[in-house]
């Protein structure tokens, strides 16, 4: 990847490998007539699938109404200046029984300590990642020390 070419398309292998070194990500569902993007804590399971646990609310209604949704995870590498972006396209399903059991030893760590009773996987059936070398051209706005 060179400035000439500052955008470079991740395989699906890599777009798994820097999915499961993540945990928070920004799912995108369906909810009546609107489209609401939420930000989320998930694992990537044995079989590659997004798991996640909430409560019951907006996201878990979503995914029963309309099991289509969308998952992005980016990180941003100030230090080496890239970047890179996965996109996820698939169908949510609530997770019972002995599935929903097996999500305990997976690393899932919510940000706040609410019950989060419902187990959520979504069976990825589109996957998109790119890598992008920062080109900082907004840097001239910086104060000058």
């Amino acid at each position: 990847m060179t400035q000439e070419h500052p955008v470079t398309i991740l395989t699906e292998e890599e777009c798994w490998a820097r999915l499961r070194a993540e945990e928070f990500g920004r799912m995108a569902y369906h909810l009546a007539d609107e489209v609401h993007i939420t930000p989320v804590n998930f694992a990537v399971d044995d079989r590659r699938r997004l798991v996640f646990r909430t409560a019951e609310g907006s996201k878990l209604l979503g995914v029963v109404m309309n099991a289509d949704v969308a998952f992005e995870v980016d990180d941003v590498d100030e230090e080496n200046e890239r970047a890179w972006s996965i996109l996820a396209r698939g169908k949510a399903q609530i997770l019972e029984g002995a599935e929903a059991r097996d999500a305990d030893n997976l690393r899932l760590r919510p940000w706040i300590a609410t019950p989060k009773h419902n187990v959520v996987a979504i069976e990825v059936t589109e996957l998109s990642g790119r890598e992008f070398v920062l080109a900082r051209p907004w840097e001239h706005y910086l104060p000058q020390n």
